[in-house]
């Protein structure tokens, strides 16, 4: 194909993340007239980024983290949200992997472009650590925000499938608010990033102002 019909055939690929929303929230029975889709899970989670960087003064390559971030959740195009509790995470970067490899197919740069979702999914540079802090650090504030607005009946998920996670039910507590639960779960991994971690307690003690 030409230039302009891979950009346009890209384009179109990326253009369906608006309209898969995001798994998560279903599962937990968020009632909201919309809630987040992918697309805005990816703008989320780069201005987030954007904001850490400045207020942190992070010694790494940002631009290089904005656009691993935008690359990030490419795979759901073809695999959709899959969530921990659906697959393993070997599966899911396996599935994911090739989903990326053929999304990226037609592009000039799919190699330099495909490295970077391996990158984020490896973990072990800078940029990759911080990214991924960034993509749970989002949710966990996104979760916040529908709990202040109201959106989910918290005593109305005690059979909830996802409680039957250990992780999750660890963290479990009816006389807690939601938001309260799902940030004491993402407390007990392993956040190693004192910033992030700073950011996370201010999360739980604080209203957010809406």
């Amino acid at each position: 194909m030409s230039k302009p019909a891979n950009i346009i055939s890209y384009y179109v690929l990326c253009h369906k993340l608006k309209d898969i929303i995001r798994t998560g929230w279903k599962k937990w029975h968020v009632k909201r007239e919309r809630l987040e889709s992918v697309a805005e899970h990816i703008y989320g989670v780069q201005m987030l980024a954007i904001a850490m960087y400045s207020e942190y003064d992070y010694d790494l390559n940002i631009e290089k983290v904005i656009l691993m971030l935008a690359l990030h959740e490419l795979e759901e195009i073809m695999i959709g949200d899959l969530i921990p509790f659906e697959v393993t995470k070997s599966e899911k970067i396996n599935l994911g992997h090739k989903a990326v490899h053929d999304i990226l197919s037609n592009l000039s740069k799919r190699a330099e472009l495909e490295s970077l979702i391996h990158e984020f999914d490896a973990q072990q540079t800078p940029e990759a650590k911080f990214a991924h802090l960034c993509d749970k650090l989002e949710a966990d504030i996104q979760c916040k925000i529908y709990d202040a607005e109201g959106c989910v009946n918290w005593k109305a998920e005690a059979n909830n499938e996802l409680l039957r996670d250990s992780k999750v039910n660890a963290a479990v507590d009816f006389d807690k608010s939601w938001s309260d639960c799902w940030i004491a779960c993402d407390q007990s991994l392993n956040l190693y990033d004192t910033n992030f971690i700073e950011v996370l307690e201010y999360l739980r003690d604080n209203p957010i102002q809406l």
